[in-house]
């Protein structure tokens, strides 16, 4: 390049101070601005978004003046489309002088499609000896197309502002953290390097029409599952909770197949223990929901209190039910059967291995290689089925752990693993408890309504257990009688007999067994349920038509057509001759029989809509934002569910492998864990020689 030239790249113009920010500044007058683009305006003197550059040369200024040109003609390009006659000035206000213009319209005709015809415009236009003629169909063009490009970038980036504003309501995280540098960055490469000027929404649009328009949209989908309910009822889920200060608070939630929706949030501390007072705040949430809509209210507590109320309910609505999860009354099966003196000593044993491996780091090196776990430990989202889901762990791990002691040269160590006890003990404690696991497993991995199921499922893994125990009935019977009395004083509902009446899959199978649980469950339902005495007679004889396959049930009856099809959707088609039946069987069958606490709200959102002192606007604005979080978290978790309750990391603190007294890690090097004192032997003396247990799974029983 000659002296005299001078260069197009702006780049050579400027540099970069501040390649974090894209902060560059001028050559000449040493003023920064934001990128180079903004250089080329402040070079050029145009005058705009940047102060003109005083110390600019006038070359340079041309030139620069010229490329912005260039640049503006190319876009404008691309935007307009290309005009007839590209050679016209491009200043914006030009005009050519009255004597240098001839114009005349002429009006003609086009042909536009099969026989529409448009009105072309002709403007002619001199300037300098030179006529141009410009057709302006319907206006002009170029104008009409910038501005509908402008619409649909304006609607692109209002869509994807709600896009952002949905992912902060759902996740229920702090507004604040959009103004995040690492955010920007974080969206600006996503978008790529193209899009480096997206404006992400404020605080303001986030709290302000972003949020009101979330809100408008989440108002409509409850209004559609609400809606759901004159055809296949609800139920009325409570989720109670002490907070760090003491409160008692709760919230509930309106289940169906739709969806699960959030209905509020309440702090009922004062109350709690007031029979009066406790059944009057869930008569009020029957009534908003409206009690021909609700079937049943599944509670989380078996207080006594609680449990006073829900009678009370169920004497004054005749049409509702009352019961416990499911899931909850399946814990405290494994919890009052893991304070079994037999079943506690061995969990302990147990938890004694894994605290020690787990407290000496060349001991858990060592059983890594040695086994295929991480970790012998199984971290569980359901807490109670830990410990057992951690002892079958164990013993799959039986010969790796004991050839892990023997081969490390271990002797004493590998002698203290003699003893038959805790293996035979430990098989036993699987026995029992590993089919009530399963249970809870199918329950927190169902996306469908289990109240078809539950019933039988409960009786499959009392079966399971029994076999197990090789029929013997002074071996099983005293965990049978665990689960019947849970069973029979909380969990059971004449609700899940019916559902397994009326369930054809099971209904129709060679091995239904209908005892007198299951005929007086159906009974009652149609009694209570039914309020028409002349619909109960007529349900009766439809349900004979049902138990004789008569009608379009004969064919319904057909293995595939009662096993392949969900319950409901079987009653849809094949009911069709019976609303009457068909409408009970559907109310019924599409009922929950868990509780709340499977969702796994964020408890601290409602702990804080519940604070006091916050002004009306700053409360409704909170109301709003935990009514769309809580929904949009509903909504959305189905596509989460996962049949494994088993967590793929374990908390560093938990009770399993932190050693209450001493240090957790071994300071004596490599071998330190070989010259264990007798303590130490203490906790390996309860590792045994036995047979582990195969897999062991609720009873699957085969249709014929």
């Amino acid at each position: 390049m000659n002296a005299n030239e001078v260069s197009a790249n702006v780049h050579d113009h400027g540099k970069v101070v501040d390649q974090q920010k894209n902060r560059v500044q001028c050559n000449y007058c040493a003023k920064s601005m934001s990128g180079f683009s903004r250089l080329r305006y402040h070079l050029g003197c145009v005058k705009g978004d940047v102060t003109p550059c005083g110390e600019v040369p006038e070359n340079v200024k041309e030139l620069m003046k010229t490329k912005l040109l260039e640049l503006k003609r190319g876009s404008l390009g691309k935007e307009v489309g290309t005009l007839e006659y590209p050679d016209l000035p491009w200043k914006r206000k030009w005009y050519p002088s009255p004597s240098a213009i001839e114009h005349r319209k002429l009006q003609t005709t086009q042909k536009a499609g099969s026989d529409s015809r448009k009105d072309v415009q002709k403007d002619t236009v001199s300037e300098n000896g030179v006529t141009k003629e410009v057709s302006l169909p319907n206006g002009r063009r170029g104008s009409q197309k910038v501005e509908d490009h402008k619409e649909r970038e304006d609607s692109s980036s209002r869509q994807a502002k709600k896009c952002i504003g949905r992912f902060f309501y759902e996740l229920g995280t702090d507004l604040s953290a959009a103004t995040s540098p690492s955010f920007q960055r974080m969206i600006t490469a996503a978008l790529g390097c193209g899009q480096i000027g997206y404006k992400l929404p404020s605080c303001q649009e986030l709290k302000g029409w972003i949020l009101k328009e979330e809100v408008k949209e989440m108002q409509q989908y409850v209004k559609d599952v609400r809606n759901s309910w004159a055809n296949t009822g609800c139920s009325i889920l409570l989720d109670g909770w002490m907070d760090e200060k003491g409160r008692n608070l709760i919230n509930v939630l309106a289940d169906c197949p739709k969806g699960t929706i959030y209905i509020r949030s309440c702090d009922i501390s004062a109350f709690i223990a007031d029979v009066d007072a406790l059944q009057f705040f869930i008569e009020q949430i029957i009534e908003e929901v409206g009690v021909e809509n609700v079937v049943q209210i599944i509670t989380y507590s078996i207080s006594d209190c609680m449990a006073a109320a829900g009678q009370r309910l169920m004497e004054k609505f005749r049409t509702v039910f009352w019961t416990v999860s499911a899931s909850y009354c399946i814990e405290l099966m494994l919890e009052k059967i893991g304070m079994m003196d037999p079943i506690r000593g061995i969990l302990d044993k147990a938890k004694a291995i894994t605290k020690f491996i787990h407290s000496h780091a060349t001991v858990l090196k060592l059983m890594r290689n040695y086994t295929s776990a991480n970790t012998l430990v199984k971290p569980s989202k359901i807490k109670l089925a830990k410990p057992f889901l951690t002892l079958e762990n164990i013993v799959s791990e039986k010969d790796n752990l004991q050839n892990m002691f023997v081969s490390s040269g271990g002797k004493r160590v590998a002698d203290l693993v003699v003893d038959p006890a805790f293996w035979t003990g430990a098989i036993m404690v699987l026995k029992a408890t590993i089919p009530l696991v399963r249970v809870l497993s199918w329950i927190n991995g169902s996306d469908k309504p289990q109240m078809g199921y539950i019933y039988d499922t409960m009786d499959q893994a009392k079966e399971a257990i029994a076999k197990e125990f090789k029929d013997k009935k002074s071996q099983y019977m005293p965990f049978w009688e665990v689960i019947d009395e849970i069973w029979n004083k909380h969990l059971y509902s004449p609700l899940h007999s019916t559902g397994y009446y009326l369930n054809p899959h099971f209904f129709y199978s060679s091995d239904f067994h209908c005892d007198a649980e299951v005929a007086s469950g159906i009974l009652c339902c149609i009694v209570r349920m039914v309020p028409d005495l002349h619909v109960q007679d007529v349900i009766g004889l439809q349900l004979d038509k049902y138990l004789w396959t008569e009608g379009a049930f004969a064919q319904g009856s057909a293995f595939d057509q009662r096993t392949n099809i969900p319950p409901v959707l079987w009653w849809s088609h094949y009911g069709r001759q019976h609303p009457e039946f068909q409408r009970f069987a559907t109310r019924i069958l599409s009922q929950t029989c868990d509780g709340a606490s499977r969702y796994e709200l964020k408890k601290s959102l409602a702990e804080k809509l519940l604070m006091k002192g916050r002004n009306p606007i700053e409360q409704q604005r909170l109301s709003d934002l935990i009514f769309l979080h809580y929904n949009l978290h509903l909504q959305g978790f189905k596509s989460r569910l996962n049949a494994d309750i088993v967590l793929e990391e374990i908390d560093p603190m938990d009770d399993w492998i932190v050693e209450e007294a001493k240090e957790s890690s071994s300071q004596n090097g490599d071998t330190a864990w070989m010259d264990l004192d007798c303590e130490d032997r203490t906790i390996i003396e309860d590792l045994v020689n036995g047979r582990g247990p195969s897999s062991i799974q609720p009873k699957v029983e085969t249709r014929s």
